[in-house]
């Protein structure tokens, strides 16, 4: 099987360093099963389970974003989330360095993971996670999650399907990862992860309506393509 490497390398206020490094199925953009020995409790799946979750306990015992999560929450338990720290992300293509918030600098992380982690609901996100952008400002993910779906629709209609227009059907798949959210959240609460609930803000950052906002503004730059695209 071939593997996309990403390391994140966090450098604290402390002086301590926290590696992770992740590893892709290069072409599903699946993470590799954490070697987690014992799981710890809040992990399994019944524990504060996602509403609308597919998942059965009787096939899969724990969530597979949990498992997935719990080292870097477990790690990151008493960092705060306005923390300023370095944090360091190296790829195949390339290396990115910040000095930024300890919830931005997660923020990232977790978005990587949540979407390969197994997770039936953040699953369509792994073509953003196969061509991981570290730090991504609002318009930069507005314009890939965009360029996301629209690919999606095109690869659909190449198979005979006839999927409707424009951006509506992101509406559906933000409402998903709502549930996504909101279960997590409760999940880390009842396991007593204060902090690490605010920093699961990430996974809902932007909603459909900001979305076509943020693209109204950037569309003066195709106006080149759009006149080409008309003929």
């Amino acid at each position: 099987m071939s593997t996309v490497p990403v390391r994140y390398r966090f450098e604290l206020p402390d002086g301590q360093t926290h590696l992770f490094a992740l590893v892709l199925d290069r072409d599903t953009a699946a993470l590799a099963p954490p070697a987690t020995a014992n799981p710890p409790e809040w992990t399994r799946l019944g524990f504060n389970q996602c509403h609308g979750c597919p998942l059965q306990a009787t096939t899969t015992p724990h969530c597979p974003a949990a498992l997935q999560l719990a080292e870097v929450i477990d790690r990151f338990t008493n960092l705060v989330s306005y923390d300023q720290l370095r944090v360091v992300v190296e790829t195949e293509e390339r290396a990115v360095s910040a000095n930024l918030s300890a919830q931005q600098g997660l923020a990232s992380l977790i978005g990587l993971i949540m979407a390969s982690s197994g997770c039936p609901r953040t699953a369509v996100f792994r073509p953003m996670a196969r061509f991981h952008l570290p730090f991504s400002s609002e318009t930069e993910t507005a314009y890939r999650v965009a360029a996301m779906y629209l690919m999606a629709r095109h690869f659909a209609a190449e198979e005979g399907a006839q999927p409707e227009p424009g951006l509506g059907g992101l509406a559906r798949v933000y409402e998903g990862l709502h549930q996504v959210n909101k279960g997590m959240a409760q999940r880390l609460r009842a396991a007593s992860r204060q902090d690490a609930i605010v920093l699961l803000d990430v996974l809902v950052t932007l909603v459909p309506a900001a979305i076509e906002e943020l693209l109204g503004e950037i569309k003066p730059a195709f106006a080149a393509l759009l006149r080409e695209t008309s003929i």
